[in-house]
């Protein structure tokens, strides 16, 4: 089958993938992902239309702004080719997630983990609110499984919460960050992941400890170490140990 391979050749500030990571694209399908959102669906699209054409190389340089509904900057360059590039492709996630739609999972940041989240995120798996400080900075095609919230007060909300919701926190702040944190313990939540190293862990645990508040249910860094620390792997690791707790829960 004729394929353009997408590979990130450089990245200037922050961008969502690594150079050296790749996709390939064909008329009808798609393997492997460079990540980003906007960016890949551009970049697909791109591809798609060298085919068309009956062409398979091109280069790119693609701002990460407004324009691509970004919101962290930066600019990632582009290589389209026919020579086959290897792909990166995330760990799958079960996809047996049936039943529990009506489970509340609160995400907390649009940015690009928040966008990994919702992307890789089994559509019957949760009822999805997705929170940040203003609307433009979610990605313009929201899914329609997902509700999206631009508070400007996001800790002010989550002291609203449902107590039977589950939290993923990786906002850009860590002071919002820790201010969720402190809401959501006072609140009382199903639980509440955080995302960040094992040093803020216990910066954060310090802080709350020092605010009165127990810490220990707090589930820092989330994700699984052994997948890796991109976007899509944080996500991907984060989303299957949230499923097979709410699975045995169910079960039980």
């Amino acid at each position: 089958m004729t394929a353009v391979y997408v590979e990130v050749t450089a990245t200037r500030g922050s961008a969502p993938r690594d150079a050296g990571t790749a996709m390939k694209v064909t008329s009808d399908s798609i393997d492997g992902t460079i990540g980003g959102g906007a960016l890949e669906h551009q970049a697909i699209a791109h591809a798609r239309r060298l085919l068309a054409e009956g062409r398979y190389e091109d280069n790119q340089t693609l701002p990460l702004g407004p324009g691509l509904g970004q919101c962290c900057g930066g600019a990632v360059s582009l290589r389209y080719t026919a020579a086959p590039r290897p792909l990166d492709n995330p760990t799958p996630l079960p996809l047996d997630a049936t039943g529990h739609s009506d489970v509340p999972l609160w995400l907390w940041g649009a940015g690009h983990v928040g966008r990994a989240v919702v992307a890789a995120c089994p559509t019957n798996a949760f009822a999805i609110t997705w929170i940040d400080s203003a609307a433009d900075r979610f990605p313009k095609d929201v899914p329609l499984h997902v509700t999206a919230t631009p508070t400007a007060d996001m800790p002010r909300l989550a002291a609203h919460a449902p107590q039977n919701a589950h939290h993923l926190i990786f906002t850009y702040s860590h002071d919002i960050d820790l201010a969720l944190c402190a809401a959501l313990l006072k609140r009382g939540a199903e639980s509440v992941g955080l995302i960040g190293s094992d040093t803020k862990k216990s910066r954060f645990s310090r802080r709350l400890r020092d605010m009165g508040l127990d810490p220990s249910g707090i589930i820092c860094p989330i994700g699984d170490k052994s997948l890796g620390k991109l976007p899509a792997q944080i996500a991907h690791g984060a989303l299957i140990s949230l499923i097979a707790r709410t699975q045995t829960k169910v079960s039980a």
